[in-house]
């Protein structure tokens, strides 16, 4: 769905970092992007195109899903709603625990922010091996809402996270892969 003059841009300005965190691993560094506010609109831009009239809501995942999924959630004129890190949010909390390489994790959001039916759309920065993307949609679901979209400014094809996605029978959405 992106045009290939917003990939080339994005190519361009994203820096890729090598061995960081750790040897071995290329970091995606999408920070120039907010140096560029005609280039951050194009970005939005494009998810708005994605998921216009398709959704109830946005759900952002801490706190890279952030930076695109609020200007998301205005342009569509939906709710957003943060899904964040166990212990950031007060009560009442509905939360999930996944599964990390070394080690488990949990989310939370707030109860009642969520509504029973709503068509929600889970925006995250990128998509890697899907863990924390999978738990979101877990989160959404014990709430009786339906995740339809997941969207990602970068998709990482080699560690497969759209394969643990598919179970939900959602449309997933990459502006770029790598």
């Amino acid at each position: 769905m992106a045009s290939q003059e917003l990939i080339r841009k994005l190519d361009e300005t994203i820096e890729n970092i090598p061995d960081f965190p750790i040897p071995g691993i290329q970091f995606k560094d999408i920070s120039p992007i907010f140096l560029d506010p005609k280039l951050y609109e194009e970005v939005i831009d494009d998810l708005v195109k994605f998921s216009k009239g398709k959704v109830d809501a946005v759900c952002g995942i801490e706190s890279r899903g952030y930076l695109f999924g609020i200007a998301i959630a205005v342009a569509l004129e939906v709710p957003f709603i943060l899904i964040r890190k166990k212990g950031k949010l007060p009560p009442p909390i509905i939360s999930e625990k996944y599964d990390l390489e070394y080690g488990s994790a949990e989310i939370e959001t707030r109860e009642g922010q969520i509504k029973k039916g709503q068509r929600i759309l889970i925006h995250d920065d990128l998509l890697a091996t899907g863990g924390t993307t999978e738990a979101a949609a877990k989160l959404v679901e014990k709430q009786g809402a339906e995740v339809v979209q997941f969207s990602f400014l970068i998709g990482l094809k080699d560690l497969k996270g759209d394969e643990k996605l598919k179970k939900f029978n959602a449309e997933i959405y990459h502006t770029l892969e790598y």
